[in-house]
């Protein structure tokens, strides 16, 4: 029996981001969602993987001209992907490198509890559920910085900041074009390319060698840099849970601490992910922090929207993703809270419950920039 065809296309939001352009295209057709599961690349008669041979394309923006960027390969099931391994995100689409995995546990609400470490509630936190972890993989990874100007209305492109030293004025840090992948989101390609992703710390981290496999080998300075670095980087707790509908993903990281007068102030970012896993176009209007600190403060926190936005997710554009921070004046405490959301059919209003998560510190450390430059 010949092999089943692909029907349903990937990444149309290469097809939305930008209408001036030709876009980043596959050889097959586009579906009308902008995220990408895992089942959508099973052929439903064979349950075989049937993308490997195909390439997909890319047009420079002057001339509209399709140029051919590589050849997808067969996502893995089981495993992890190694250091140099090139893939396109399969909900924000774009082009990206894996630098190093990160090992989390994962909290998820939705997922029916079995034997798994657990999370304790802390004071007033909304619910009673019980949560399991799990172990879960991410990939530390840099963003092609063609596709930041596509992306950025949808995920911030300079997400992961870092504490200045205390000498320095700026309070916060950015590496641009630094972002955490979930494996399930990982579409791996290869290339013949020498330098298929343009970012300014690509040929610093990872050297060509096309005897391997992947052909980009990691370099001792992105080796030094994990390091040394790795007390802000690492990703150890991620949480989630889905409201109507509506899943929010929580990765909290700890940023470090400062003196402040007569007082120590401990820093912490938070990325959080929204997605619409309906079909009934909805938009955040509003978000309801409450604070815990274990200096025994409770804090609440109210506001329009996010990070000055009031993203609208639907089919098209179902996910949204942005970065924030929060200081607490104690080496610990916990944040949960909930989005208020509008279905932009009938202006109702529903709340989205955001999934507790602790912030935790691990002591004072240096800036990380100052072994790059």
């Amino acid at each position: 029996m010949a092999a089943c065809v692909l029907r349903q296309g990937l990444l149309s939001t290469f097809r939305k981001i930008n209408r001036k352009h030709t876009c980043r295209v596959l050889y097959f057709d586009f579906n009308s969602r902008g995220d990408l599961q895992r089942r959508r690349l099973l052929c439903s008669t064979c349950n075989v993987f049937d993308i490997q041979q195909k390439r997909f394309m890319s047009s420079r923006p002057e001339g509209k001209v399709l140029e051919t960027v590589g050849v997808f390969e067969a996502p893995k099931q089981h495993g992890k992907y190694e250091t140099g391994q090139l893939f396109l995100h399969s909900v924000f689409g774009y082009r990206g490198i894996v630098l190093f995995p990160w090992h989390a546990r994962l909290y998820d609400r939705d997922v029916s509890p079995q034997a798994a470490e657990s999370k304790p509630e802390p004071p007033g936190a909304h619910g009673s559920k019980e949560v399991k972890g799990k172990t879960h993989t991410y990939y530390q990874v840099l963003i092609d910085t063609r596709d930041c100007p596509h992306i950025s209305q949808r995920s911030q492109t300079e997400a992961v900041t870092f504490l200045a030293n205390h000498d320095d004025s700026r309070a916060l840090y950015a590496i641009p074009g630094l972002d955490y992948v979930s494996h399930e989101d990982i579409l791996p390609y290869n290339s013949t390319d020498q330098v298929p992703i343009q970012h300014e710390l690509f040929e610093r981290f990872l050297l060509y060698n096309p005897s391997k496999v992947p052909s980009f080998v990691p370099r001792d300075t992105l080796r030094a840099w994990q390091e040394k670095n790795h007390p802000w980087l690492e990703l150890s707790d991620v949480h989630r849970e889905t409201t109507d509908n509506i899943r929010v993903t929580v990765i909290p990281f700890y940023m470090g601490m400062r003196e402040a007068q007569t007082s120590h102030v401990y820093w912490w970012r938070y990325c959080i992910r929204l997605e619409n896993l309906g079909s009934e176009v909805v938009q955040l209007r509003e978000r309801h922090w409450r604070i815990f600190s274990l200096s025994g403060t409770l804090e609440t926190v109210r506001g329009r929207g996010v990070v000055g936005r009031e993203p609208v997710l639907s089919k098209e554009q179902p996910a949204f993703q942005y970065s924030s921070h929060v200081s607490l004046q104690a080496p610990s405490g916990h944040m949960w809270g909930t989005f208020s959301f509008q279905r932009v059919s009938n202006g109702d209003m529903f709340d989205v419950a955001i999934p507790s998560f602790s912030l935790d510190s691990h002591g004072h450390r240096d800036s990380p920039y100052s072994f790059l430059f």
